[in-house]
């Protein structure tokens, strides 16, 4: 797996996380990261919009599309 998937995994695992919970789920997997690795890695995914991230605490991001569904459906 590559950097993006672990990361992904870590907090899929863990629910919300901090950068130091996401670091510890990495080592305890065998796969630790430099510090910066860690933090560019987070960044992309906030980035990308597949992480939430808000006072330090990282999160999946919510799925979008369900909203626009339902006003499609009901013609809301």
């Amino acid at each position: 797996m590559d950097r993006k998937a672990w990361v992904m995994r870590a907090v899929e695992a863990l629910r919300f996380a901090s950068f130091k919970d996401i670091e510890r789920y990495l080592d305890d997997e065998g796969e630790p990261f430099s510090k910066k690795e860690l933090m560019d890695t987070l960044k992309a995914l906030v980035e990308e919009g597949k992480l939430e991230e808000k006072e330090g605490t990282y999160r999946l991001a919510r799925k979008k599309g369900s909203g626009e569904a339902f006003k499609k459906l009901f013609g809301e």
